[in-house]
């Protein structure tokens, strides 16, 4: 019986079976593989962490500057990359320089000199920027340098205007940034050549020193640095914001257009202006349509050097136009109505009017006419611009703060400022008085600070003899003078050279202003000083109202903007 029932568990391998059941267990296992398979894939997936430039910075660059490698340089004027992206592409460069940094840092310590793999000619002769040895020697120099910034991107080195001077530039970002902006200095190198063939880095220039090293922005170079597809703000480069044109009379008359007009949001503080814009902009988009915008400001007389309200301030003295320009669809208003008076007659194009606030952006995607003009009356608030995204529209019109970034020509003087401090220093902020109470740009964080108190405050926070910076609106220096005995205090009027008539901010902006100078008024040194403060290594507020998480007076909560 155990025989005939052993016999029956195999009957279906019987021979007349066997082909049936062969394709059974290629089937079951070809699924078993592919179960695996989409098993594993899923798991690389999930925890794959790609290597990104922002987050995996400059140690990249000095492995790569240690590591054996024979790279070739290319003879035009593209930028070299470093870190991760140019170590895949040249796993051999800079052999002799390795050798060469083992043989400096055994002489005192030194490594801001090289020996020349190669000595021909006179000793004497004029120092080649172009050659890779000299490369090698100011990156390596610079990194070593300035220990508290990551470096992103080094440029070839340019020659200077004497014989043993190179320029040079990068990308980098200081270390403690809490911040995804990205900076931009070149600076100018001095170089001397040894009668044994050493050479060695004399010295390195102020920030922004090495102006042959600064390259022209290339037609259609798109603004910033763009990581996963993501642009990032670049300070330092170049800044192309001339107003966008309409390519040609068919262009202009497919378009549609979004134009809010009127109301009672002029001459209004920078929060709320901002806070109507971006509702514009907002709903620009959702309707897919190009925002017709007034590129003049009126700058509220709590800004202004006159204390008065003062009208035609450019957009672009305070904010980011070339990328709000190649990242969303905008016009220049006076260049608008130009193209539409000379082409809506003849190519039929229509306006539609709307004149409450009330008919929400949803009631409108359906309008085919060429322009939306949203016209708002003169009483107040009812004609603030905000008003068209409260209510229901809220939850619909996401206001696209992504899009403003502040005034690159601004930010090159924050950068300015912490280079000067080498980017290593703690920073407090102090408003004091009224303009503490209505400050937009520090609301709520008021506190009338004796000097005592700030002391007080600060010690066991900030190590005695650091660098602090600090942020205030109190015209009286003198009342910070405790502070010199236990740090060395740096203010924002202690630079005024990177805004005076001398200045490169000075130049730019003039010429922006069609050769009439700018003020660097309120709102800007507010800006300023904000930026700066927010890139200490320790941030320290002073508060009226406390909170859970900012206690005993201080907020060391490390707020940062982009």
């Amino acid at each position: 019986m155990l025989g005939r029932s052993g016999l029956s568990r195999t009957g279906s391998f019987r021979p007349e079976n066997l082909g049936q059941n062969a394709l059974h267990m290629i089937g079951h296992l070809c699924f078993t593989l592919f179960v695996i398979g989409v098993l594993v894939f899923t798991i690389i997936a999930a925890t794959y962490e790609p290597k990104n430039p922002i987050f995996h910075p400059s140690t990249k660059i000095e492995t790569f500057l240690t590591s054996s490698s024979n790279a070739t340089f290319r003879s035009d004027n593209t930028v070299v990359r470093t870190g991760e992206d140019f170590m895949v592409s040249n796993q051999t460069a800079f052999a002799t320089f390795i050798n060469a940094k083992d043989v400096v840092e055994t002489k005192e310590g030194s490594t801001d000199e090289i020996s020349l793999s190669r000595c021909e000619g006179d000793w004497k002769e004029p120092i080649d920027c172009k050659d890779p040895e000299v490369f090698h020697l100011m990156m390596k120099v610079v990194i070593e340098r300035f220990e508290d910034i990551h470096f992103y991107q080094f440029g070839k080195p340019a020659p200077g205007p004497k014989e043993n001077t190179c320029d040079m530039a990068w990308r980098f970002r200081p270390k403690e940034g809490k911040t995804v902006t990205l900076f931009k200095d070149y600076r100018r190198f001095v170089i001397k050549r040894s009668k044994k063939c050493k050479l060695s880095v004399v010295s390195i220039g102020d920030y922004h020193s090495g102006v042959n090293a600064r390259k022209k922005k290339r037609k259609n170079q798109k603004p910033g640095f763009e990581q996963g597809g993501v642009p990032l703000p670049v300070v330092g480069e170049p800044i192309n914001d001339s107003l966008p044109l309409v390519e040609s009379e068919i262009a202009f008359s497919r378009g549609k257009y979004l134009i809010y007009a009127g109301g009672g949001d002029r001459c209004k503080n920078m929060n709320h202006y901002l806070w109507s814009f971006l509702c514009a902009l907002g709903e620009a988009q959702y309707l897919n349509r190009t925002l017709v915008m007034d590129l003049t400001l009126c700058l509220s007389s709590i800004y202004t050097l006159s204390n008065e309200d003062e009208e035609g301030k450019d957009f672009r003295l305070y904010f980011d136009f070339e990328h709000l320009k190649e990242t969303a669809s905008v016009l220049d208003q006076q260049q608008f109505w130009e193209d539409w008076n000379k082409w809506q007659r003849q190519d039929g194009l229509t306006l539609y009017l709307v004149e409450d606030s009330r008919v929400t952006p949803m009631q409108l995607p359906e309008v085919k006419d060429s322009l939306i003009m949203r016209k708002f009356g003169s009483v107040e608030p009812d004609n603030y611009w905000y008003r068209v995204c409260e209510g229901e529209t809220e939850s619909v019109i996401r206001r696209p703060w992504h899009l403003v970034w502040k005034s690159r020509r601004l930010m090159d003087i924050v950068s300015a400022i912490a280079s000067r401090l080498n980017w290593d220093y703690d920073s407090v902020h102090i408003v004091r008085g009224d303009k503490a109470r209505n400050s937009d740009l520090w609301p709520n964080l008021a506190q009338d600070t004796s000097p005592n108190t700030l002391i007080s405050t600060l010690q066991g926070k900030i190590e005695d003899g650091r660098n602090v910076y600090v942020a205030t609106n109190e015209p009286n220096m003198s009342f910070f003078d405790p502070l010199k005995d236990k740090y060395y205090t740096h203010f924002l009027e202690d630079y005024k050279d990177l805004w005076d008539e001398n200045s490169e901010w000075y130049s730019l902006t003039k010429e922006l202003n069609y050769g009439i100078p700018v003020d660097f008024d309120g709102y800007m040194r507010a800006s300023v000083d904000t930026e700066v403060f927010f890139r200490g290594k320790k941030q320290i507020e002073t508060f009226n109202d406390l909170t859970d998480d900012c206690k005993e007076g201080v907020n060391t909560c490390n707020t940062a903007t982009s």
